[in-house]
């Protein structure tokens, strides 16, 4: 009767050498990409010299530190503490490998050798096991992160499942392998179980990167508002000049307006973001003339409206007012600190704000009629503004769910990941706002992780309302039409 368990074949004897001289370091690596293939490594009756699998280990890691370089766009930072500290699988995988390896089959009396076989030979040839499966991994990802594949959801989808793929390539490798050495059916199930149990602990709890973007020069804490008669004179007249200087909207054209808040004066990353977003929505959506950029910042306070709840509401009005409210889209980009009450959080010492909740958004919006939105909120917990915000005419994506914090807010960030991703990069190439949240969701899930987030992903969400898909559709195709 056959064993439904039968184990592959063990190892091979190797081509006769000349002179009885042991592999060479070439030799090994080409039998270990053999195990790679699930072939078995002709090795029988050698064993590495020491110096042969040192070096087989180190180009390997050195491989996967340069892969990982490739992830990362532009200038970059090597953190030597987290790269050191994933080394820690080690020792769990070499003592599973020892204990496998030991309980070889017994001899004529039953009883099983004390030692393990092979276990130099193991190291060097598992080693060289995930290279051709991480290489595959690695390359398609430093592709789809240099914008190499294009922004199409396809691609983003195609290197995720690569991803996968490769890792179950490399731990079935591992397993086919150590059935080869240690040819027990309990062993090999014993080294399988402590593999998928560290793959699981590297990737869910100590995945520290050991690449990240570089952090900006520490800056100092922004500049405190300094009240006067002048200041609140400067505030009128920006009021009244960005209100008095909207364009109005072009009959039978589905035209872009934007209304981008950012409520909190202590940290320069929110000026900076809701600059680049206004600034966006003019140069590729058409709405040049259409913005309002309402801010919180000492610098701006005679150049732009301040991002206060009253502001906010009068904000829609005036937009509404210029508006066609059956054709035209408005964009909200609302950014900040964020809690878990739902609460956007706004400052701007000594002047007293008040924060602003998702049911105080929505309700300026009906009453101002404005049909077809576009709202995106980054901000910690922002997940919890969906429910409140959605209607069959809105698209509203935030940066996180309503149980994890975003990332890229601090005084050392330019700015927020969700924005960096979906609106500086992913909005640069594509019209599309749910083709460009789709590919950017992979992108912040990375950063996040090589930045050592320690809640967890932040889980960006998006909610498409029936009613605005094929507005958003209409305006991206008259969009891309004017691009060629």
């Amino acid at each position: 009767m056959t064993d439904p368990l039968r184990l592959p074949e063990p190892l091979a004897p190797p081509e006769p050498l000349p002179g009885g001289r042991p592999l060479s370091l070439p030799r090994w690596c080409w039998e270990g990409l053999r195990a790679a293939c699930f072939q078995p490594p002709r090795v029988a009756g050698h064993a590495p010299r020491p110096w042969q699998v040192l070096a087989v280990v180190l180009a390997v890691e050195l491989l996967g530190l340069g892969l990982s370089r490739l992830w990362i766009v532009g200038a970059a930072d090597f953190w030597p503490s987290s790269y050191l500290a994933s080394w820690w699988w080690w020792a769990p995988m070499l003592w599973a490998a020892w204990w496998a390896l030991s309980l070889r089959p017994g001899d004529a009396s039953g009883t099983s050798a004390p030692r393990p076989q092979g276990l130099g030979s193991w190291i060097l040839l598992a080693s060289l096991g995930p290279v051709p499966a991480f290489v595959a991994m690695g390359v398609a990802a430093a592709l789809l992160a240099h914008g190499m594949l294009g922004a199409a959801p396809f691609w983003t989808t195609a290197v995720v499942a690569l991803q996968w793929i490769s890792l179950a390539w490399a731990l079935a490798a591992a397993v086919v392998l150590m059935a080869r050495f240690s040819r027990r059916v309990l062993a090999t199930a014993g080294y399988a179980a402590a593999l998928a149990a560290v793959m699981a602990v590297q990737l869910w709890v100590m995945n520290a990167a050991a690449w990240s973007p570089p952090a900006a020069a520490d800056e100092a804490a922004a500049p405190e508002l300094s009240l006067s008669q002048e200041v609140f004179e400067d505030q009128q007249a920006a009021w009244d000049d960005a209100v008095d200087t909207l364009a109005p909207e072009r009959p039978g054209v589905a035209d872009v307006y934007g209304l981008v808040f950012a409520p909190y004066a202590a940290e320069d990353v929110f000026r900076r973001e809701s600059t680049m977003v206004a600034q966006l929505l003019r140069e590729r959506f058409d709405a040049q003339g259409r913005v309002l950029q309402l801010l919180n910042h000492a610098d701006t306070a005679a150049e732009l409206p301040w991002a206060t709840p009253l502001n906010l509401e009068r904000a829609i009005d005036a937009l509404a007012r210029r508006m066609d409210l059956a054709q035209d889209v408005l964009v909200v980009y609302m950014t900040s600190h964020g809690g878990g009450d739902f609460r956007l959080a706004a400052y701007h010492g000594p002047l007293a704000v008040e924060s602003v909740t998702p049911q105080f958004l929505r309700a300026a919006l009906d009453r101002a009629g404005i049909r077809h939105r576009v709202i995106a909120i980054s901000a910690c917990y922002s997940g919890g503004w969906v429910e409140p915000l959605a209607t069959p005419g809105t698209l509203v994506m935030t940066a996180a769910d309503a149980d994890h914090t975003s990332y890229g807010c601090g005084h050392r960030s330019p700015m927020t990941f969700f924005g960096r991703a979906v609106f500086d990069e992913q909005l640069r190439q594509t019209h599309d706002f749910g083709q460009a949240f789709a590919a950017a969701v992979p992108v912040i899930k990375q950063r996040e992780e090589e930045a050592g987030k320690s809640d967890g992903f932040s889980n960006p969400q998006i909610r498409i309302g029936e009613e605005i898909a094929p507005v958003l559709r209409g305006l991206q195709q008259r969009l891309d039409g004017a691009a060629r």
